[in-house]
């Protein structure tokens, strides 16, 4: 095709840079979908039981995610910060994943056990309270909220729509899982509950 026709039909040149996209990111990810690390979850991950999946949302609602990513990368800068790198099979059951790229704070893919209940809470409520240079918001108003377990409920029967192995058992167990607990409870078990299933870093 002459390039001159090309460079002054810009309706056509965008066309054409998009149907090239395209045909790049089908080259790149249609074989992962059959990759077996990819698809398969981590050894012992199983989909989000009640709590985690309640504070799983809280989290993306208040929109944690623009200020930290959960995804570490393999550069020796982060293994050494963060711990082992994130793989792939970490986030089978994350929709959407939480990988993200934006740190204005640390990456959070390994932060679960790090800190205690008691510790995630105060954090959670006003950060500068154990962290004086933090320029996170606080959050107190999560642990006035209560969660409800008919909303739970539907969001793991969607989810299990999507392929998540929930059973009747995790179903009825919601209510009871639930009972009594806030935002604020169901944010810190989430949290706790990230990077438990992934990758140990083994020290040579």
């Amino acid at each position: 095709m002459n390039h001159a026709i090309l460079e002054k039909n810009i309706g056509l040149m965008a066309v054409l840079v998009a149907v090239v996209i395209a045909i790049g990111g089908l080259v790149e990810i249609v074989p992962l979908m059959f990759q077996a690390q990819v698809i398969d979850p981590a050894p012992g991950l199983k989909p989000y039981p009640p709590l985690e999946l309640a504070g799983r949302d809280v989290y993306v609602r208040e929109g944690c995610y623009n200020c930290h990513s959960q995804m570490i990368r393999t550069l020796a800068s982060e293994v050494q910060r963060y711990g082992h790198y994130s793989v792939a099979g970490e986030s089978v059951y994350d929709r959407p994943f939480q990988w993200g790229s934006k740190r204005t704070g640390p990456d959070l893919a390994r932060v679960g056990g790090r800190y205690s209940d008691d510790w995630q809470r105060v954090h959670l409520t006003n950060p500068r309270d154990v962290v004086p240079e933090s320029n996170m918001p606080g959050f107190p108003w999560l642990a006035g909220n209560k969660l409800s377990a008919d909303d739970i409920t539907a969001h793991m029967r969607g989810l299990a729509r999507l392929g998540d192995p929930y059973t009747k058992a995790d179903f009825d167990g919601v209510a009871a899982a639930v009972e009594g607990k806030t935002e604020m409870d169901a944010l810190i078990a989430y949290l706790q509950g990230l990077g438990k299933f992934g990758p140990k870093e083994t020290q040579p």
